[in-house]
């Protein structure tokens, strides 16, 4: 990935210091520039190397180390300072902050405090060069109702991510009853969320890691359990844990989620950057868009939601895309046309569409989707159709929405 962090660490201590090495060496977007032993040397160390963040341990000698925070932000003021140490004491952390460090974290280091210290980092313009960050964008898909293609679409998005070589794109399958994601890659995991549950007290990156199934398009699958239970394997915290270590080293997750709304799905939706709530064009589905969208609301996940619409062009079921606007009072984010031939192939071949049917109408929407939501902008949608073949009809049925008024 691009943008990667470059940091020198200094901790006399052998054993926490490799520790910490251990950590860092295991995230993507870090590059362990220099490592130190003595606070006497770090400084000259800082300056010959300019790395973006300097990790300062106080616990083998804190004056030695406070005085060191202050003469690497005075002479070295675009290196942010990080401080590592096992007290709590507010005295300490107030003098350290007040000597130049950007933030205070806690020993022994966790991966996700520390992703959080980059992330806060980010915000205020420090800890990458010109201030910017490629961050991790997280994604949950949701469906209206069962069958609308919430899985196509985080499979195949995913994989069409992955196909650039500058992203890592991780897939979490949350529908622990009757997810299907390995299917549709035409995996056999070797592990599954189930391993993850199971030693979630000594997770850590490596070990989350080795517990995914990369696919030959480049993405990685965290898959649901194999067996079926009437308990989650994991709980909403655990699974928040999850999702930060995955944001350390890749730049996509997508998340597919159930249709239960419980509270593992609510989770995910709250850890996200994005929900996509997909839809198709008939009244169930319209019907709880307005549900969901009421539900969210009430748990101020609702800025978050973005309505796909797939299936744009499938008969019988179609209702007029203006009047599903009138009755859902929001905007549509995307539209993904109907292509029942290249997807049904798709799956029963387990092949994406990237490869399966590259040039079909419903692969080019979802490379134009992928687009939009790395650039964070708006696409033109009428040129975007255009390009992607995905207009919609306009046409009312009157027989089955006449009530609804023109």
């Amino acid at each position: 990935m691009s943008n990667v962090v470059r940091l020198a660490i200094v901790d006399p201590n052998d054993g926490s210091r490799s520790s910490v090495k251990n950590l860092l060496l295991g995230i993507d977007t870090v590059w362990l520039e220099a490592e130190c032993s003595r606070y006497e040397f770090f400084a000259d160390l800082v300056a010959q190397t300019k790395p973006d963040i300097a990790l300062i341990s106080l616990d083998a000698d804190q004056s030695k180390g406070l005085a060191l925070i202050a003469q690497v932000s005075q002479l070295i003021p675009a290196c942010q300072v990080l401080v590592l140490s096992k007290s709590t004491e507010g005295s300490l952390i107030l003098q350290a902050m007040r000597n130049g460090a950007r933030e205070f974290l806690n020993a022994p280091l966790r991966l996700d405090d520390f992703m959080a210290a980059l992330d806060r980092l980010q915000l205020t313009g420090g800890g990458r060069k010109g201030g910017k960050t490629g961050g991790s964008k997280v994604v949950t898909v949701v469906g209206a109702s069962g069958g609308v293609g919430c899985t196509s679409l985080a499979i195949n998005l995913a994989c069409i991510e992955a196909r650039n070589k500058d992203n890592s794109v991780g897939v979490i399958d949350l529908d622990m009853g009757l997810g299907d994601a390995d299917v549709w890659l035409d995996i056999i995991p070797d592990y599954t969320i189930q391993d993850v549950a199971d030693n979630i007290t000594r997770l850590d990156y490596s070990l989350l890691k080795r517990s995914l199934t990369q696919h030959s398009s480049g993405a990685f699958l965290l898959p649901r359990p194999i067996q079926m239970d009437d308990h989650p394997p994991i709980t909403p915290d655990q699974l928040q844990r999850v999702v930060s270590l995955l944001k350390a080293t890749f730049s996509h997750l997508i998340i597919d989620v159930s249709k239960s709304f419980c509270p593992l799905d609510i989770a995910a939706m709250e850890v996200s950057d994005i929900v996509l709530l997909v839809t198709q064009l008939d009244l169930p589905c319209l019907r709880n868009v307005v549900r969901i969208t009421q539900f969210l609301e009430e748990r101020d996940l609702a800025s978050k939601v973005k309505v796909l619409v797939n299936r744009i062009g499938l008969e019988d079921s179609q209702i007029s895309l203006n009047k599903a606007l009138d009755t859902i009072g929001r905007e549509v984010y995307w539209q993904i046309p109907n292509d029942y031939a290249s997807m049904i192939e798709s799956r029963n071949n387990g092949v994406p569409l990237i490869e399966q049917a590259p040039k079909s109408k419903v692969t080019k929407a979802i490379e134009l989707l992928a687009q939009q939501i790395d650039s964070g902008e708006q696409i033109n949608q009428s040129a975007a159709d255009a390009q992607a073949g995905t207009a919609a009809t306009d046409k009312p049925k009157r027989r089955l929405f006449s009530f609804l008024g023109k």
